[in-house]
């Protein structure tokens, strides 16, 4: 069973203008754009209660998970899409500039304050 979902955008029209991708029309309800440099480390946390979904604009990412005793490595490029579910541990490297959309199901700072972000090295405690 692998660690992430891949996901196919939800519609794309291109002519001689040029090129729509709608990525989703329900579901998310924080949307962000990621830029990251070239050698940069990000990640290495999980969420409890968000799905994170991201859309690689440019570049590409080397993204490691972890849950349970159980890894994966995966690089994504441009226009792949795909989904990080709850207690996945994730960590991001960037080979190269990169630009991402990043979409959460709900946001990652809660009506409460709380903020659904947690250290690999509490997953198991």
């Amino acid at each position: 069973m692998s660690l992430y979902e891949k996901l196919t955008v939800d519609f794309e029209h291109a002519d001689d203008r040029g090129k729509l991708v709608q990525l989703i029309h329900d579901g998310y309800k924080q949307v962000n754009v990621l830029r990251t440099d070239k050698g940069v480390t990000r990640g290495g946390h999980y969420h409890k209660i968000c799905r994170e979904a991201f859309f690689v604009i440019s570049g590409s990412v080397e993204v490691e998970l972890k849950k349970q005793g159980q890894s994966e490595r995966v690089t994504f490029r441009a226009s792949d899409f795909f989904r990080i579910g709850p207690y996945v541990v994730h960590s991001m490297f960037f080979p190269e500039d990169c630009i991402m959309v990043q979409m959460y199901d709900v946001p990652v700072e809660q009506g409460n304050g709380q903020i659904d972000i947690y250290a690999e090295q509490e997953q198991y405690v």
